[in-house]
């Protein structure tokens, strides 16, 4: 990811535990790529929604590149064009009484 400020500012932030549900081969690109980055999943999404907030891209070139190798690797054929319009597969019953065990 590319920084926009170079100073050693801190600040300092309460962060709060989240359920956010998100389609399966976006999370797995998203992990392998903050994983790349030896950032945790929540510092790579802190990133990318405080650039998009500013307007900003938050990838460089070499970031773009990894980001499309992940995801052919991990079959996401998705892009921006696909937002607001993903909807769930329906589970079946025998999915969902597992799902209710856990």
């Amino acid at each position: 990811m590319r920084s926009v400020d170079i100073s050693d500012q801190k600040y300092t932030v309460e962060r709060v535990q989240t359920g956010v549900r998100m389609e399966k081969r976006l999370l797995k690109v998203l992990r392998a790529f903050a994983d790349y980055h030896d950032l945790t999943l929540g510092d790579l999404l802190e990133g990318i929604v405080l650039h998009a907030f500013d307007g900003k891209c938050p990838f460089g070139e070499a970031s773009l590149q990894r980001i499309r190798e992940l995801k052919r690797f991990y079959n996401l054929d998705l892009d921006s064009a696909a937002s607001h319009r993903l909807v769930e597969r329906e589970m079946s019953n025998q999915s969902k009484k597992q799902r209710r065990k856990r």
